[in-house]
């Protein structure tokens, strides 16, 4: 009797973003720099946002907010891949793996639903100003925060339900750096055609959201 085939994904392979040894030190050099650039730009806007007195506008308070969902994203891909880069064999866990699509929709979904509530912000500064200090108080503020963290969760969770529920028996190589959503749903041992849909619908629909808002908000403006 056939034995049927019950291997069960504990780790995958990331295949990079190129080959040759030459270029990803290149690559490498050009990476490092940029983060090492970009990761203390936005600790700087948080530290001066926090110790300056003057700057308690909820421009400000967005700002210091859209600045730490940046340099925590940054933390989620970028020193794995830096890693990686140095690395013979690119090696991540599958708890590594969902953990890191995890953050990675996370934190996306938060920023863009971040960007949303500082153009309605400015749209209340802009056309509505006698209003502004009313409609943007404190307790306004911390309400629209709580809500795209919220629907960040909630977006991110989603996906990685869907996740969860495939089967995974090989291959194991992920075409890319980092793990994203449409290359590790490929390595599924399943129809994955509804569940591909099913996220494609969540992220078009937070995507679309987004886009409409900030649209709505600057064609007012």
């Amino acid at each position: 009797m056939k034995m049927e085939n019950s291997t069960v994904v504990t780790e995958f392979i990331l295949l990079g973003l190129i080959q040759s040894q030459n270029i990803q030190l290149l690559v490498f050099v050009l990476i490092l720099i940029f983060y090492i650039i970009i990761l203390p730009g936005n600790f700087l806007i948080i530290f001066t946002i926090r110790s300056d007195p003057g700057l308690t506008a909820p421009l400000y308070f967005f700002l210091g907010n859209l600045a730490f969902l940046d340099a925590s994203y940054s933390f989620i891909v970028a020193p794995r891949m830096l890693v990686d880069f140095l690395s013979e064999k690119k090696v991540i866990s599958y708890r590594g793996c969902i953990t890191q699509l995890f953050f990675l929709h996370f934190l996306g979904g938060g920023e863009g639903l971040l960007l949303v509530v500082m153009a309605f912000d400015r749209y209340i500064a802009i056309c509505r100003p006698l209003h502004y200090s009313t409609v943007m108080n404190p307790r306004t503020c911390y309400t629209l925060l709580l809500v795209l963290w919220l629907g960040g969760f909630v977006h991110s969770i989603i996906q990685v339900a869907l996740i969860l529920r495939l089967p995974f028996c090989g291959p194991n190589r992920v075409d890319n750096f980092f793990c994203d959503v449409p290359q590790v749903i490929k390595l599924a041992c399943t129809d994955t055609f509804v569940v591909e849909l099913l996220m494609v619908f969540n992220s078009g629909l937070l995507t679309l959201l987004c886009f409409l808002g900030l649209l709505a908000s600057y064609a007012v403006i």
